[in-house]
């Protein structure tokens, strides 16, 4: 008799198993926003790579900070 009791215990141990990866395939985690790719620039004065929302814009391109952005405007005038 407890043959048959450990024997009911083990296969209710597997089939919740069995169970909980057939829902994590079923149901497979959403993506967010820290997972999708972002468009990537380069800055004009110094040639970084960066995400084009943490970019400077200026008269000529983009630019990796306001000080690079100065420093552009500032060797070509006009």
């Amino acid at each position: 008799m407890k043959y048959l009791l450990l024997l009911l215990v083990v296969l209710l141990i597997i089939w919740a198993l069995k169970r909980g990866r057939s829902a994590n395939k079923a149901n497979p985690p959403q993506k967010t926003d820290a997972q999708t790719p972002s468009e990537m620039v380069t800055c004009t004065h110094c040639g970084i790579h960066l995400p084009s929302e943490e970019a400077v814009s200026g008269q000529k391109g983009f630019y990796c900070s306001t000080e690079h952005r100065t420093a552009a405007q500032d060797r070509n005038p006009g």
